[in-house]
């Protein structure tokens, strides 16, 4: 078993060993619905990409509504990873950290991509760009460093994209004066990071989550927090930010979730955005400016889905998203960056991952992030 070292590098598998052909991977079938296939290809390593063996993958909500909403049979399922650099294509233009094989990193795929079935996470052996992994830092563990990355690419569009909530603070440029920004299901792993991502920008982030979420989102740097399921927490929010509340970020994206932002924004309006479609009924002010943003964004590449959640492609998008993962980098290896709770799924390797699917599509994970060793 390779062994960790205090840079974070692991002992190289021997490079006159041949890549392996064949996987264990968790695929659509023909109705959509994931299931464990013992023979699965492995991606092939191609110009300007990185195999990574999977050590510890993480669940999105995502992960079981695609196949749900948008089958795609034979496509390998999973956006969240961890594991070791086995080989890097010499072809390889974008790799601004210098991930080298050996390295321990997380990263992000585009898991049940109808365009590219190959390229999920819940694999032995993941294909990833090397711009859009992180080193994982000597002290964390893969469990935790699974947890990130579709969290933080979430981030990025979410909080600094035009389409987005387009804050000028950033950690880089932290705000001269705090400004509240509403941080709905703050209690999620997506949330816990933009929380502290708006607290490192020198904002203030306001929260909303289950009370017994309160403590870990306080933690996280939550200025204030705010039971969602209170009668009236929208005017409980406009009154403790003094009606200055001009920027709402909604993770969740339901109708209540959706009343509420809109509800607690200031009279004069502000910016919205979410992580789901919305209907039109439920954009009911005109001053809000209201937008939803697809994390597949960061590769800047098509995004071959309907119903409103296609996208063209924006490179422009993919090379703001590799400054961005240089700057998370740096708050990583600083310490200034903490992962979500974990949850640790008991099962044999990916078959964890079947089990924790269910888990999320029931709705019984609240303040964990689900995660499988592979």
């Amino acid at each position: 078993m390779w062994k960790g070292t205090s840079s974070g590098r692991v002992k190289s598998p021997d490079p006159a060993s041949p890549l392996p052909t064949t996987q264990h991977a968790i695929v659509q079938d023909s109705m959509g619905k994931p299931r464990l296939v013992t023979e699965a290809g492995v991606p092939a390593l191609l110009p300007g990409t990185a195999l990574v063996k999977t050590e510890a993958v993480a669940l999105n909500p995502s992960d079981h509504k695609m196949g749900a909403y948008f089958p795609a049979p034979g496509a390998v399922v999973g956006m969240d990873f961890a594991g070791i650099v086995i080989a890097i294509h010499p072809t390889n233009p974008a790799n601004p950290r210098n991930i080298a094989v050996g390295d321990r990193v997380c990263g992000i795929v585009h898991g049940s991509n109808p365009g590219r079935k190959e390229d999920g996470a819940f694999a032995d052996y993941v294909r990833a760009r090397p711009e859009l992994l992180l080193r994982v830092p000597a002290g964390m563990s893969l469990e935790h460093a699974a947890t990130l990355c579709t969290g933080l690419s979430t981030n990025l569009l979410a909080l600094w994209e035009p389409e987005g909530l387009a804050l000028a603070a950033t950690p880089d440029t932290p705000a001269a004066t705090p400004f509240p920004v509403l941080v709905y299901g703050a209690s999620t792993a997506t949330g816990t990071l933009a929380v502290q991502l708006l607290r490192l920008s020198g904002l203030e982030p306001i929260a909303t989550c289950s009370p017994r979420n309160f403590d870990m989102v306080r933690g996280f740097g939550a200025a204030q927090c705010f039971d969602y399921t209170r009668v009236g927490v929208a005017d409980e929010i406009k009154k403790a930010t003094g009606g200055r509340l001009r920027h709402a970020y909604d993770c969740i994206t339901d109708a209540d979730s959706v009343a509420i932002c809109y509800g607690a924004l200031s009279r004069a309006g502000g910016r919205y955005v979410c992580l789901e479609k919305c209907p039109e009924e439920l954009r009911t002010r005109r001053a809000v400016k209201h937008e939803f943003i697809l994390g597949y964004d960061v590769f800047g590449e098509e995004v071959p889905l309907s119903g409103g959640y296609e996208r063209p492609g924006d490179k422009s998008k993919y090379a703001r998203a590799v400054e961005w993962f240089g700057v998370f980098q740096r708050l990583l290896d600083e310490g200034r960056l903490r992962t979500h709770p974990v949850q640790v799924l008991n099962g044999t390797g990916l078959d964890g991952v079947l089990k924790g699917l269910e888990m999320l599509k029931t709705g019984s994970v609240s303040g964990k992030k689900l995660v499988v060793r592979v």
